[in-house]
């Protein structure tokens, strides 16, 4: 069974970790290994995760600014596990993914989520892996759109390949009724319609507009109620935009939960506002949960939101527009019932991790081609060089 490496920046147990161990359980030819950056420790949780799953996940001793000594543990791992692949995530990853797998002479795949120039520092960065991405053997973009960025950045068209997220729907099978009145709870006044929305707390999932949003709908109708799930640097600055609003009893920062999956099947309906995305994981986790969802028109979105079917598509930065069509869903029950549905049967349909995990096997041969070497073993001085969190 060949081995291939996904490598990664990871922060916590997210979207991205998701997918990456979700195709991990579905590739019945390829046995998988995880690496990460420590980012400060906050590696452990998705290791952790992926080692309780069964798989082997290193934690790099080195980060930045020692980039060449963590090429040097990227090595080791490739070389420790005979790896035959690398799969890299984000800027940091597919800089020194790149080298190690050049010296090391197996391809590397970069995956593309999309940009998200969240800050001057994180702009300069994503300027960096524009042209990384140059330089891999394929880069997979998780939509459509997306591919069109990398296509318009001067990624060779021939080496663009799309390869959707894709999403477990058994995870949101269990419906238990208490976490609706859980929800509820987290009101002063209970809600008629509970509006959900997930993500980092950043400038550019547009969680400010969702809020100027929330208060056009309070003129009309305060029998309706906005969750935002999620941490991040703006919390502060959005509980002010809340309290200036005096949406206090409306609108909710109710910060990180690890239950999401199990709050998500009773949302009413879930509002994404962002001005950027790939292919948002958030919505096909709503759509797995049968919720409708009322989105912004970028990236991905609408190639998976069918507008006025299981959802509808608003421009990115209009408050306005994203008020009326959530008074529109959340006016009528049927409405929001019928719209999940459709909405659930596609991701059934289309979304599915054994689809994308054929899709993952067919470009991972096409990579290989004949460049299949005997196994190597790892030197004893390279046994040394990184930690290892697996089992």
């Amino acid at each position: 069974m060949l081995t291939v490496v996904h490598f990664a920046a990871s922060r916590f147990y997210g979207g991205p970790e998701r997918q990456m161990l979700g195709l991990a359980e579905h590739l019945t030819n390829w046995r998988t290994v995880f690496a990460s950056f420590a980012e400060d420790g906050c590696c452990r949780e998705f290791l952790k995760v992926a080692s309780d799953r069964g798989f082997e996940a290193f934690g790099l001793v080195n980060d930045t600014p020692k980039l060449w000594a963590a090429c040097r543990e990227v090595r080791s791992i490739l070389r420790r596990t005979s790896a035959r692949m690398l799969i890299c995530h984000g800027y940091k990853a597919n800089l020194i993914g790149r080298i190690a797998a050049a010296q090391e002479k197996i391809p590397v795949i970069a995956v593309s989520r999309g940009w998200t120039g969240a800050s001057f520092k994180v702009r300069r960065f994503e300027a960096l892996d524009r042209r990384v991405l140059h330089w891999m053997d394929r880069v997979v973009c998780v939509s459509q759109a997306q591919a069109v960025k990398m296509r318009q950045a001067g990624v060779a068209a021939d080496r663009v390949i799309v390869i959707r997220n894709a999403i477990d729907t058994r995870r949101f099978q269990c419906r238990d009724v208490g976490y609706r009145a859980r929800l509820l709870a987290m009101f002063e006044s209970p809600p008629r319609i509970i509006v959900g929305a997930a993500g980092r707390l950043s400038p550019e999932k547009g969680f400010d507009v969702l809020i100027r949003a929330a208060a056009r709908v309070a003129e009309s109708d305060r029998s309706i109620g906005f969750l935002l799930f999620g941490e991040g640097l703006l919390r502060s600055q959005l509980e002010r935009q809340i309290a200036v609003a005096r949406l206090q009893d409306r609108v909710k920062l109710v910060g990180f939960h690890a239950e999401l999956d199990q709050y998500f099947p009773h949302f009413d309906i879930l509002a994404l506002p962002s001005f950027t995305e790939g292919l948002p994981n958030v919505v096909l986790e709503a759509f797995a949960a049968g919720v409708s969802v009322v989105a912004t028109a970028v990236g991905g979105v609408p190639e998976v939101v069918d507008d006025g079917i299981s959802g509808y598509l608003v421009p990115p930065g209009d408050d306005a527009a994203l008020a009326d069509r959530l008074v529109q869903v959340a006016g009528i029950k049927s409405l929001h019932k019928a719209m999940g549905t459709h909405g659930r049967c596609r991701v059934e349909r289309e979304f599915s991790f054994v689809a994308q995990a054929k899709a993952y096997e067919e470009l991972f041969f096409q990579q290989l081609g004949s460049t299949i070497e005997p196994n190597r073993s790892l030197s004893s001085n390279e046994n040394d060089v990184f930690t290892h969190s697996g089992r």
